[in-house]
């Protein structure tokens, strides 16, 4: 009887700890991001562990033309760890669903990170953007 408790509390151990390990790096909802004719919605990010997806920030969300009549083009930029800025564009008069990881190659995981959404003026004018909104692992 002891061996069956002791088996037991041992296996509730090991799951309790692997349930730990995966909602340390779970999905968490950052509010929406907004500028003039351009909106990413439904926002989520993730900084993963050192051994999954090179320790990247992780992040997914529908980029919006909020203008479909201005005949602009959106995007995102992202950048990690104060490397330079990543640009992934939109479509104009539509929303798409982006998901892509950014990481910084000389190290196992990611610690900060920081996106913007934009709206592309032209050479003429300049973009405007949504305030940038920091991350931060907290490792």
């Amino acid at each position: 009887m002891r061996r069956v408790l002791a088996g037991v509390l041992a296996t509730g151990a090991f799951l309790l700890g692997a349930g730990t390990a995966v909602g340390a790096a779970g999905w968490r909802h950052t509010p929406d991001l907004h500028s003039s004719g351009v909106d990413f919605l439904d926002a989520e990010y993730r900084f993963n562990p050192a051994g999954r997806n090179h320790g990247a920030f992780e992040w997914k969300g529908g980029l919006k033309d909020a203008a479909p009549e201005d005949g602009h083009n959106v995007y995102m930029l992202v950048r990690v760890e104060s490397h330079g800025w990543v640009r992934y564009n939109g479509k104009q008069r539509k929303t798409v669903s982006l998901h892509h990881s950014n990481w910084d190659g000389a190290q196992r995981y990611t610690n900060d990170a920081q996106i913007k959404a934009c709206r592309d003026r032209g050479s003429l004018h300049p973009d405007n953007c949504s305030h940038t909104r920091g991350f931060s692992s907290g490792r």
